[in-house]
């Protein structure tokens, strides 16, 4: 079979495709793993209620039965759906917006990928730009979505030490700079894999260094406000004409609707709808069918105070408890929990890489993430890469507690043995 490079690119084995085929595989091959590593939300079950609920009046009217599943919608989303939102957003975060600064997407990966390629590049002057990252680890889904080579700039970022065996990265503003080859900023807000939330004033200088290179700052909010909120720390939300904001349903619990949400000034929403167009003809209903009655009284933001903020605070109170009497003795610190479903455990020195001990906990039925997947956009190697893992603790409480006494074990092993 003889491919184009873009079928060598994206038909052979990427980090994201990798990932996930080991993850399917491992739970195929071993249903008793205790799965730590992937990016699935928890269940929450008053929110599963609501969505039954939910899906019990829609299936008994067939006009709302007929507009989910039998209906193209407008590649940019419907009209309806897209009123009540700039309606809930413009009341709850003061933004101007319509509709037309809104558009539906096939989950926040399939959005980034187009919004990725629109900017960055070859260019039609054969020049190359670049989508800059102001700091990494960042979110793994981007490294292979560029349509070229050279396509993610990013800088180590600053770590501050915290007592109780933290930590916390901080954007190195002093190593950060934007060139005429910068074709936008994009951050996590909070990041996958660390749960770090950026402060709203590093949030507005990277707005002013994104404004004065004349370039879009993409904000990355799979996880943040106004929703789903799974944030343990106070953060503005922020939206301008040269911000553009990627929201999901995902994360309250609807993963499986893939639904994404674009927020831009009008003349990115038109290109965007048009790329959608041609690679999707348009963006599934069932998410935003779901979820309409919730956006049009406002009460979606409401629910994730009430359910979904709320559960993820108590999982992640436990889950620290819990790693750190895993890992007592050892010198492994722990990233400032601070939003999102995971803790990012550094070990400083560790005698083996993070891939080996992903391999050697995955023999003994735990699945984690290599940290070394989530530094894209790096121009050198670093050691601190290959130190470092991610841990979903989204799942029971028995699981977490199974799983970091494996990890704890195995991490005190790789200390004493290598």
């Amino acid at each position: 079979m003889k491919l184009s490079a873009f079928g060598e690119k994206f038909a052979g084995q990427t980090g994201a495709s990798s990932l996930m085929d080991d993850l399917g595989n491992a739970l195929n091959d071993n249903p008793d793993m205790l799965f730590m590593g992937g990016g699935n939300p928890s269940r929450i079950p008053a929110m599963e209620a609501l969505f039954a609920e939910r899906l019990a009046a829609m299936a008994q009217d067939p006009h709302q039965t007929f507009g989910a599943l039998g209906v193209y919608k407008s590649p940019q989303g419907d009209s309806r759906f897209l009123d009540a939102l700039a309606e809930m957003l413009s009341n709850t975060c003061g933004w101007p917006i319509s509709r037309h600064n809104l558009a539906i997407s096939n989950g926040s990966q399939s959005a980034f990928f187009v919004l990725f390629n629109l900017f960055a590049g070859r260019m039609p002057d054969g020049s190359q730009r670049h989508i800059q990252l102001p700091m990494a680890p960042e979110y793994l889904g981007y490294a292979d979505s560029g349509l070229s080579g050279d396509f993610f700039h990013s800088n180590r970022p600053t770590i501050e030490l915290l007592d109780g065996a933290l930590f916390k990265y901080h954007v190195d503003f002093e190593a950060l700079s934007l060139s005429e080859h910068t074709a936008a900023l994009c951050v996590s807000r909070p990041t996958n894999p660390t749960g770090n939330v950026i402060s709203d004033a590093e949030l507005a200088k990277l707005d002013a260094l994104a404004r004065a290179a004349n370039v879009p700052l993409i904000i990355d909010n799979a996880y943040g406000t106004p929703f789903p909120n799974i944030l343990f720390t106070e953060a503005t939300p922020l939206w301008n004409p040269n911000t553009i904001l990627l929201l999901s349903l995902s994360k309250l619990g609807l993963p499986g609707a893939r639904t994404g949400i674009v927020v831009a000034r009008e003349e990115v929403i038109k290109a965007f709808s048009n790329a959608n167009a041609v690679l999707n003809l348009a963006s599934g209903n069932i998410g935003p069918a779901l979820v309409q009655p919730w956006v049009e009284s406002g009460e979606l933001i409401s629910l994730c105070e009430r359910y979904v903020r709320p559960h993820y605070q108590q999982k992640v109170n436990e889950a620290l408890a819990v790693c750190r009497s895993a890992l007592a003795g050892t010198p492994a610190r722990i990233h400032k929990p601070e939003g999102a479903l995971f803790l990012w455990l550094w070990f400083p020195e560790l005698p083996i890489s993070s891939d080996e001990l992903y391999r050697r906990l995955k023999a003994r039925g735990v699945l984690v993430v290599s940290g070394h997947h989530f530094f894209p956009g790096l121009s050198a190697q670093w050691q601190h890469q290959h130190e470092c893992i991610r841990v979903n603790y989204g799942q029971d409480a028995d699981t977490v507690a199974r799983g970091f006494a494996i990890i704890g074990d195995e991490v005190k092993r790789a200390y004493s043995h290598g």
